[in-house]
């Protein structure tokens, strides 16, 4: 298989289950965290290595190296593999997934901004979620009739701070995950529910038109759950971790453990509560997303910006929300095929830059 962003934690998780069922690498793709990435290759053994700086080339321990993202495509389209697993964060996730696609290979895919953003120019029938949440949806799926999908959120670092300290939230504080430690945009992004607003998106494009909603689960142990028409709910307990998700895009048969069960009894309880827009301001645009889901590009473009500007002390945490609403306002004008979303986003990216 193709792994790209490897030195991730999803990466890494998808190294992990490789090396279980003795599956080979074809390609390693990474940023610049070289170290990580050479002890990688130590024990994968890829063919071919892609990094994102061609100043780094000299210290990956390897005879095969490329460097930037035109290589990095001809690279994907070129594998024998059938597999690429693309755990990208951002936009630039974007252009792989469309290139292994276009190939005839299917993707198991995190990076959240493909679909996203480009959703609607997909062929989501070679896609593979491995996001926790949407394989559980995929998980609980039967032949009933439907009448919410139901996908769960732990609610960032800020599900329990007063609501007057939230504007003088700093970086450092975004990172403080109740539950785990994840990437730096990825834990932003859960504190604004930005995150959760992807992913019920994703969740439209992956499953099709139908209703559906998400609630903060403080312990993070359901990740997905489905109201049924008939009245019954069902949910999907599983311990935090990518490995189930990943091992299952690997292989659809997985006969084999994974994880270990969740003891209720140790458990004991569970707490759920409502998104509320006081906190997370996105969440204002939930429903109007949904009806319009290609709209995506534009929230996906907005965030990245407000991020950037939120890291380099530009402007406060809670602007973050407020750059996106306005985004949303702003630009109303949607894609029509896949190169009017790399326009679209360009100019988002132009105009809120300045």
């Amino acid at each position: 298989m193709v792994v790209l962003g490897s030195t991730g934690s999803i990466g890494i998780n998808t190294l992990e289950i490789a090396k279980k069922f003795n599956i080979a690498v074809e390609v390693l793709a990474c940023g610049s965290n070289i170290k990580l990435l050479n002890e990688q290759i130590q024990t994968h053994k890829p063919k071919v290595v892609v990094i994102a700086n061609k100043e780094d080339m000299k210290d990956v321990n390897h005879n095969n190296v490329y460097a930037g993202q035109e290589n990095l495509l001809s690279i994907i389209a070129d594998a024998k593999s059938s597999l690429v697993v693309n755990a990208y964060v951002g936009f630039l996730g974007l252009r792989p997934t469309l290139v292994a696609i276009e190939s005839g290979k299917r993707v198991a895919l995190a990076n959240k901004e493909s679909l996203v953003a480009c959703g609607a120019f997909i062929d989501t029938s070679k896609i593979q979620p491995i996001d926790s949440e949407h394989f559980g949806l995929w998980y609980l799926l039967q032949e009933r009739p439907i009448e919410k999908m139901i996908i769960t959120a732990s609610g960032g670092a800020f599900r329990d701070w007063d609501l007057k300290k939230l504007q003088n939230a700093t970086l450092a504080d975004t990172q403080k995950h109740p539950n785990w430690s994840m990437g730096q945009k990825i834990t932003i992004d859960s504190a604004t529910m930005v995150n959760k607003m992807f992913e019920l998106l994703e969740a439209r494009w992956l499953f099709g038109e139908g209703s559906y909603d998400a609630i903060i689960e403080t312990k993070s142990l359901i990740h997905a759950m489905i109201d049924f028409k008939d009245g019954s709910t069902t949910a999907h307990f599983a311990n935090a971790s990518m490995q189930l998700p990943i091992a299952y895009a690997l292989d659809a048969k997985m006969d084999e453990k994974i994880l270990n069960n969740v003891n209720l009894l140790k458990v004991g309880s569970l707490e759920f509560r409502e998104i509320k827009t006081d906190r997370y301001p996105v969440w204002e645009i939930r429903e109007e997303l949904l009806k319009n889901p290609i709209a995506g590009i534009v929230i996906n473009a907005a965030n990245e910006v407000a991020i950037e500007k939120f890291i380099n002390k530009e402007i406060g945490f809670m602007e973050i929300s407020s750059m996106i609403l306005k985004a949303h306002n702003t630009f109303t004008t949607m894609p029509k095929n896949v190169d009017d979303v790399f326009a679209l986003d360009e100019e988002i990216r132009k105009c809120l830059s300045n």
